[in-house]
């Protein structure tokens, strides 16, 4: 299966649970055995981050994880402490969105364009968010469209409207001024409140870094 890890738990003395996105069957829960031995084969593999191949075992009740071909490991976030914030938050809002056996295409390109967003110097990680955040709830389907209670400046409506139709390979072609950027994060703000309404943990690291 082709797919992104969210996350992973220590279990046990050597092993991890992990959570991957999977192009085949939406989200998935694996065990990796013996992943936190240094010397383990899986042991870079089962990181957040790392998209590749995995061959999985599928048991009474749960999967493990045999083998991993990693095509990405976003090297570029492990050294780049706020760059890395901002990747577990996506990954957050992912694992928040997504369910197993559903098709979940759309949220893994999403994650995976944008984490290769975030490794790019173009454009700013608070544009990145919006546009991350507007998209998500856009390919969930809830998506409004610009507020039409908010006076906002012609740019900022023609970039929410940019976002919710553009195709995901497209998304972060484009940066904003200022006044734009402060526009989005409100909206990209309320909406998340109003659609999710969940508290992120990374997210409330991040905003003590930033």
């Amino acid at each position: 299966m082709t797919g992104i890890i969210l996350k992973q738990t220590p279990v046990g003395e050597y092993d991890r649970h992990i959570s991957l996105l999977t192009r085949e069957r939406g989200k998935l829960s694996a065990f990796a055995r013996g992943a936190r031995k240094p010397a383990n084969r899986l042991a870079a593999a089962t990181n957040p981050f790392s998209f590749g191949t995995f061959r999985l075992y599928e048991g009474k009740s749960s999967y493990t994880v045999v083998e991993a071909d990693i095509q990405n490991y976003f090297e570029e976030l492990r050294t780049d402490y706020i760059g890395a914030y901002y990747g577990m938050y996506f990954a957050e809002v992912a694992d928040y969105y997504t369910r197993e056996n559903n098709d979940e295409r759309e949220m893994m390109k999403l994650l995976y364009q944008t984490l290769r967003a975030l490794c790019a110097p173009s454009l700013p990680d608070p544009l990145i968010r919006c546009i991350y955040e507007c998209k998500a709830i856009a390919v969930n389907g809830e998506f409004p469209g610009p507020p039409v209670d908010e006076e906002l400046d012609e740019s900022t409506v023609y970039a929410l409207q940019y976002i919710a139709s553009s195709p995901i390979e497209r998304l972060y072609t484009f940066n904003v001024t200022e006044t734009v950027l402060g526009q989005l994060q409100q909206v990209s703000a309320r909406y998340m409140k109003q659609f999710v309404g969940k508290e992120f943990k990374s997210l409330e690291v991040l905003q003590t870094l930033c």
